[in-house]
């Protein structure tokens, strides 16, 4: 089974996309990841994608659709996969249908503005081995110490209040329009996220099985 998720930035596709990835037993391919392990490791394609990402654009499509396509051809991607950021803008859907890939369901997690900026802008992440917290959702025993590793816990520039603006603002020019255009694929559900990550896991199955 094939799945695609939406939704804006911190919406919560990254975690919902991985409980379905252990539910049905398919992949869960990150284009954010790709890309900051990219970043992290000083490719050729990372170093393209950096002043993209740390200025909150994104990233060009020649790239992100040449690393999914690599991706998707790997064995575990037989059986199905699920994609999360990606596509992010019509140009990259229409490539993905292009590249004769069949997709069963596009789920469109909707968050409210106001709860994104909270949920972003308190997030902290272990410098070393990546370990993420919440200053409100999630402490760290110590403050600013990972649990885990003892790492510092920082901010990504992407998670800086300037930056989640700008990225709200790309996500409603550029990918909200792949609402409509799944919508008429007869492929598009949507599913309003809840309090907790349980209960919007039980919507996102439920909206997948009906």
């Amino acid at each position: 089974m094939t799945f695609i998720f939406l939704g804006a930035p911190g919406a919560g596709k990254g975690t919902q996309a991985e409980i379905l990835s252990r539910e049905k037993n398919v992949p869960t391919i990150s284009t954010g990841n790709i890309i900051r392990s990219a970043l992290k490791n000083g490719t050729e394609m990372g170093l393209r994608a950096k002043a993209y990402t740390e200025s909150g654009r994104l990233v060009p499509d020649e790239i992100v659709i040449g690393i999914i396509r690599e991706r998707l051809e790997e064995p575990d991607c037989k059986n199905g996969f699920i994609l999360d950021g990606f596509p992010r803008t019509i140009p990259q859907a229409e490539a993905l249908d292009k590249m004769g890939i069949a997709i069963d369901r596009v789920i469109d997690l909707e968050v409210p503005e106001k709860t994104i900026m909270a949920r972003l802008s308190g997030r902290r992440v272990c410098e070393k081995c990546g370990a993420s917290y919440h200053l409100v959702n999630k402490k760290p025993k110590v403050e600013g110490v990972c649990d885990l590793c003892g790492g510092t816990l920082i901010q990504r520039k992407d998670d800086e209040p300037e930056t989640i603006k700008a990225r709200l603002k790309v996500y409603h020019e550029q990918t909200e329009p792949l609402k409509a255009y799944y919508e008429k694929q007869g492929k598009l559900v949507a599913v309003q996220g809840c309090e907790t990550v349980s209960d919007t896991t039980r919507a996102v199955l439920n909206a997948i099985e009906a």
